[in-house]
């Protein structure tokens, strides 16, 4: 991953971050790494688990930040759902995936940010 890349999907976790917290998400783990991956955002709402995958793009060229959420992406967070829940003593505990969405405009502000709840 180039260090552009990194840069943009680092201010689009932490745009996420703060917009998700705003909405009454209470952040329990950012970039959360375990043996299987990572998970960007594991967080509560409502009284249930939501692992967030957040995508950040600058332009649409290769569709919307949603779409790239594959279903290869989607069978590997629900393994890391699953170990997160297991390795914190949580299995059976409520929980979605949600896919948050930022897009950035050419000098790198957030221009608009969707939250795909319950996303897969």
């Amino acid at each position: 991953m180039t260090m552009v890349r990194r840069r943009r999907g680092a201010k689009g976790e932490a745009a996420a971050a703060a917009y998700l917290a705003r909405k009454g998400y209470r952040i329990l783990e950012r970039n959360y790494r375990c043996p299987l991956g990572e998970i960007d955002l594991i967080a509560v709402d409502g009284g249930e688990i939501v692992f967030i995958e957040v995508r950040t793009r600058s332009s649409h060229a290769y569709g919307t930040p949603q779409e790239s959420v594959d279903g290869r992406k989607q069978v590997r967070l629900r393994r890391l759902g699953a170990y997160y829940l297991a390795a914190r003593g949580l299995a059976g505990r409520a929980c979605r995936f949600d896919v948050v969405a930022v897009m950035l405009d050419s000098q790198e502000r957030v221009t608009s940010i969707e939250v795909i709840k319950g996303a897969f």
